[in-house]
């Protein structure tokens, strides 16, 4: 009998384990062919990879064939976008200064054949390249190499016609300023990379727009044009009248400023010589340098604008009060004189229109050399301007203020301030007695006088203005009068230092206006660098030959440009301006 423990099982298909069975269920199914199935499955994927090697294979002859090219653009692209800069614009919205886009030449050396070929061919296209920095560019083996910045279109048509693998172009932004000279000094520049390296264009960078730049937000798209507070329209009148004036009177430099005596906002500002920013190859000439922010000079007579201010301001004097003008003024080895002297008294208002030396000298004593530096410290002429140009100087102050100095500060000579700052000074005295700093972008009378700081009395202010009428009227500056618009103004001649010692011949003479007299809305600067004598000037080369009738021609251009209304038959200073003052004369 056969034991059923040892009996063999019938011959027949082996029993396959559940777990095999129902994972072959889960993924075939029941009753499907499984060979059949498989074979499907190989030939479907045998298609995908031949498709994805396809794909590979194309985009390897693509970047065979312009991969490095295309890195290049994008890289040089975005360095394009990068230095994109905002607008910069007049008060009126004229445009001062834009980016264009312009074709730049680059090369990528290791896609270059025959680079012998292609530097002969790029030079001969291209005449002002360097062949043998070309040379060194292209023999490196670097991706991307820059060949020339900025290139014509047509320089551009012809290079692509040679066909050179390996060259290839960018469309940059480059600056371009459509006013050419006439904003030269207050717009500056830009280097090769647009980035600002003076004036305006370097204030941009100085507050925030560099930032912009790396962070990549910089962009076309998200700039809005920077509003300057100049009007091109005064701008060129003036600069129009100094070079005349320049060429009339023979002289070195010349220079204007005009200025909202209400809000500080300079309305136009020129220096001459000056330089065309689309080609800066003059902009660091040291002739060419902003004589308003970033020279400083003695600025003569209308210094004595702040001496006659401070004492009348201390209330020890009035319009009244009388100094001894009888002769010169010895104080130690130095003799202090009128180049007109009076051989007597003379009235505070007298000093002011016959422009004394010596009447200045002695109301500077009576207030004191402390005083004296502390009024003009408080007008800010012994600390330096901060403007939004970067370019400013420090004043030139004597190591030691003695009596001596003050004495010959009191009528503009011992201390050198930059002209800007004067202006803004003479603001001061004419506004109603309230310092503004000056600024290059548009400010409302409200935003000013939230940073304005009283300095002197408004009857002081006051009595300044009726000081700078009456000059216009029987001083100094009556060649300026221009009529129908009751200028007021100062002159100013002062000598030169050359090599350590006073200059009788070569003088700086400077003229300030304000306009109108009554009710001051603005201030005119002229100044002119060593004029030289003619014969309708009798041999004279001081301020009231030169620099006052250049003022009256600008005043003349620029008053209707500035919404100035000619009035006529109006009554003498002492009656219009005086009339509510407490001093009469």
């Amino acid at each position: 009998m056969t034991d059923p423990a040892t009996a063999k099982k019938p011959a027949g298909k082996p029993t396959e384990p559940w777990r095999q069975r129902l994972i072959r269920t889960l993924l075939y199914g029941r009753n499907v062919d499984r060979a059949a199935k498989a074979r499907a499955r190989v030939g479907f994927a045998i298609l995908a990879f031949a498709a994805i090697y396809a794909v590979l294979a194309g985009r390897l002859v693509l970047f065979a064939v312009g991969a490095d090219s295309h890195g290049a653009r994008r890289a040089a692209s975005q360095d394009a976008i990068a230095t994109a800069r905002p607008d910069i614009i007049d008060r009126n919205g004229a445009v001062l200064a834009t980016d264009v886009k312009a074709p730049s030449l680059f090369a990528e050396p290791r896609r270059i054949i025959d680079k012998d070929e292609a530097i002969e061919l790029l030079t001969a296209t291209l005449p002002d390249l360097d062949t043998g920095e070309v040379r060194d560019r292209v023999a490196s083996r670097k991706g991307f190499v820059w060949l020339k910045r900025e290139i014509t279109p047509k320089q551009q048509l012809d290079i692509h016609r040679l066909g050179i693998p390996g060259i290839g172009f960018v469309r940059e932004n480059k600056r371009v300023y459509p006013t050419g000279s006439e904003v030269a000094h207050l717009i500056g520049l830009v280097n090769i990379d647009n980035q600002g390296i003076a004036g305006m264009e370097k204030w941009l960078d100085n507050n925030g727009l560099a930032d912009l730049h790396r962070a990549g937000f910089a962009t076309d798209r998200l700039q809005k044009p920077i509003e300057l507070s100049v009007d091109l329209r005064v701008e060129h009148a003036l600069r129009d009248e100094l070079l005349k004036a320049k060429e009339k009177f023979h002289t070195k430099a010349a220079s204007g400023l005009v200025s909202n005596v209400r809000t500080g906002e300079i309305v136009a500002m020129v220096s001459l010589p000056d330089f065309d920013p689309n080609d800066p190859k003059e902009a660091h000439d040291p002739d060419r340098i902003n004589r308003l922010t970033t020279g400083v000079y003695e600025m003569g007579s209308t210094f004595k604008a702040f001496t006659l201010a401070m004492a009348l301001d201390s209330g020890k004097s009035d319009l009244n009060s009388l100094w001894d003008a009888r002769g010169p003024l010895h104080y130690g080895k130095f003799t202090i004189h009128d180049d007109e002297p009076k051989g007597r008294f003379i009235s505070m208002k007298e000093v002011f229109t016959f422009s004394s030396n010596v009447g200045a000298a002695r109301i500077a004593l009576s207030q004191g050399v402390e005083a004296h530096k502390a009024f003009l410290r408080k007008m800010g002429q012994l600390d330096r301007l901060r403007t939004e140009l970067p370019e400013s100087a420090s004043p030139i102050l004597p190591k030691r203020w003695s009596e001596l100095n003050t004495v010959t500060i009191a009528f503009g000579h011992g201390v050198a301030v930059a002209p800007l700052q004067a202006v803004m000074g003479i603001d001061a005295l004419v506004n109603g007695g309230y310092l503004i700093p000056p600024t290059f972008m548009k400010r409302t009378e409200q935003e000013a006088m939230a940073i304005a700081k009283r300095v002197i009395k408004p009857e002081t202010s006051e009595k300044m203005r009726f000081l700078m009428r009456l000059n216009a009227e029987v001083g100094t500056a009556r060649k300026a009068d221009v009529k129908g618009y009751y200028i007021g103004g100062k002159t100013g001649t002062a000598e030169k230092v050359i090599n350590g010692r006073y200059a009788k011949k070569k003088v700086l003479t400077a003229f300030t206006a304000i306009l109108p007299a009554d009710n001051p809305k603005y201030q005119l600067l002229i100044m002119l660098d060593e004029p030289q004598s003619l014969k309708e000037t009798y041999g004279f080369i001081t301020s009231g030959w030169n620099a006052v009738p250049t003022g009256g021609k600008v005043i003349a251009r620029i008053a209707p440009l500035l919404g100035i209304e000619p009035r006529f038959d109006l009554p003498p200073s002492d009656r219009l301006i005086l009339a509510a003052s407490r001093t009469t004369q």
